[in-house]
């Protein structure tokens, strides 16, 4: 019995899910980390103090946790009525940019302190600084770390599917569940899926480092 066959439409809908939770959950991680790294390296003390805690709390609190805080606490405080795929964006989102903050943060410290001190010297601001000048040279150093993140992210969907979501760990817990179907098999096509979407990241991130080496 074909277990990809006779369930087509399954993996398919799995596949979905777990690609918009994938690239959702990475917009998402990637402007909150980028804000975050800009707290971090900001003159406002409080900034500093709110972007460190950020990435303090967030690294190290296990992601299932995380999840757990977020389908169960935001309900608690009246925050009712939201999706259980939001949800789970908002957690993977959360947990990633804490991670892609601190790849940021290394890219912006390999950018010389002088280019800063010469556009404050002109009248530039922090954030025209910062927009301007250090992030399009950090970029170059911090796309490797981000692009290794964001697999890891596609991987980390996986434990959305212990909060009703639907994606390929909920397809291969249903699958599990049914009976005729070889356990190894099902993984085997669950772990091709994986690999197609964890190679797509890595070709799309190979080619944008490739483009910021001929700028350089």
């Amino acid at each position: 019995m074909n277990v990809l066959s006779d369930n087509f439409a399954m993996f398919r809908e799995g596949f979905i899910g777990t690609v918009e939770l994938t690239v959702l959950s990475a917009l998402l991680a990637l402007v909150l980390g980028t804000l975050v790294a800009a707290f971090r390296v900001s003159p406002v003390p409080a900034l500093r103090v709110f972007g460190t805690a950020w990435v303090t709390l967030l690294r190290n609190t296990p992601l299932v946790l995380l999840f757990l805080a977020v389908t169960l606490g935001l309900p608690a405080l009246g925050l009712k009525g939201w999706d259980s795929f939001w949800l789970a964006v908002l957690a993977l989102g959360c947990y990633t940019s804490a991670f892609i903050c601190e790849a940021i943060r290394s890219g912006i410290n390999t950018v010389p302190v002088g280019q800063a001190e010469a556009a404050r010297s002109i009248g530039m601001t922090f954030g025209q600084t910062l927009a301007g000048i250090v992030l399009p040279q950090a970029a170059r150093t911090a796309i490797p770390p981000i692009g290794s993140l964001l697999i890891a992210l596609a991987k980390n969907t996986a434990i959305a599917s212990g909060f009703n979501v639907t994606e390929l760990g909920s397809v291969q817990k249903t699958l599990n569940a049914a009976s005729g179907y070889n356990i190894y098999v099902i993984f085997l096509w669950i772990a091709v899926c994986y690999i197609i979407i964890t190679f797509t990241i890595s070709g799309l991130f190979r080619l944008l480092e490739n483009r910021l080496a001929v700028a350089r």
